[in-house]
């Protein structure tokens, strides 16, 4: 039973030296003078900047630093000590005024969000009780339409915040004759955690084909910061929500239903393997059906 913990292992060495070739590839290919990377002070970001550092040098690097209201005190910190560390250059657009004139903020109930801690604990019973009374979780029901008046507005208010950043990106990109260089990763991809031409829009996306523990692993060799690779993954958009709360289960376990099923083992199996239920299983499964739509180009007709 330990070929599933297997898949997941990787040669972190190896798995650089290809990375920092395809970077290195698609910048002279697309006949670009570098990348631009959104850096959010998480793991994927980080990562992605540590190897076109390494695949590029100093000078083709740009590491772009977007907080808005929401977004936890520590990110911008964690985002430029990792960047310091490796002397990229940094610039900061503060998103706060942009959301705020698009409308965004008045998606949700303002006096549930003058105070963070508040904010947080009233997103995470809200949560909760759309769970309760629905029978699943609402990142599960966002994959798809819904007519629940709070998640349609949920998801409008964090979603156009991960397109805004896009815009800026791509921005920045075409002034400076950059690629944009996605940070989603694998696990993301397949369970559909990430926003259609928000993250989930770039020029080249070096860790797509790595499940969220193998990034970590890379991230290691990599010598990204402890403190970023330990803190608990977030889309860092809504007060309270992280990446596991969301989904309601952990990478570790995640990663391992995912692997079996890329490889078509039973539920039976799978379950044994990640230490999970049956149920868990499914709900894996089911994550992946629904976000489909968002891993295909436009629909057309036949």
């Amino acid at each position: 039973m330990d070929l599933i913990p297997a898949q997941l292992r990787i040669d972190p060495e190896k798995l650089s030296q290809k990375l920092k070739k395809f970077i290195h590839t698609s910048v002279h290919n697309l006949n670009r003078n570098g990348v631009v990377i959104g850096l959010s002070g998480g793991l994927d970001s980080s990562v992605v900047l540590a190897l076109s550092v390494r695949a590029l040098g100093l000078g083709k690097v740009l590491g772009l630093i977007m907080p808005e209201r929401d977004s936890q005190p520590d990110s911008e910190s964690d985002a430029r000590l990792q960047a310091d560390e490796l002397g990229v250059r940094v610039e900061r657009v503060e998103l706060t005024p942009i959301l705020s004139d698009m409308g965004i903020y008045q998606h949700l109930p303002k006096a549930a969000f003058t105070q963070r801690g508040i904010a947080a604990a009233a997103v995470k019973v809200g949560y909760k009780l759309y769970t309760r009374f629905t029978g699943e979780r609402p990142f599960l029901s966002g994959l798809e339409g819904t007519d629940f008046g709070l998640l349609k507005r949920a998801n409008a208010y964090y979603r156009m915040k991960h397109r805004v950043r896009m815009v800026l990106l791509y921005s920045y990109a075409e002034h400076q004759n950059l690629l944009v260089a996605g940070t989603a990763n694998k696990t993301e991809f397949l369970t559909g955690f990430f926003v259609k031409y928000g993250d989930g829009a770039a020029d080249i996306m070096p860790l797509l084909r790595l499940y969220k523990t193998q990034v970590r692993q890379l991230a290691k060799f990599l010598r990204v910061p402890e403190k970023i690779i330990n803190k608990a993954p977030s889309p860092d958009l809504i007060p309270g929500i992280t990446d596991e709360f969301a989904m309601g289960i952990t990478y570790e376990k995640l990663d391992l239903v995912l692997a079996g099923l890329e490889v078509s083992r039973g539920v039976n199996d799978i379950a044994e393997a990640s230490g999970v239920r049956r149920e868990t299983v499914e709900y894996v499964r089911e994550l992946v059906r629904r976000s489909e739509h968002m891993r295909s180009s436009p629909l057309v007709p036949d």
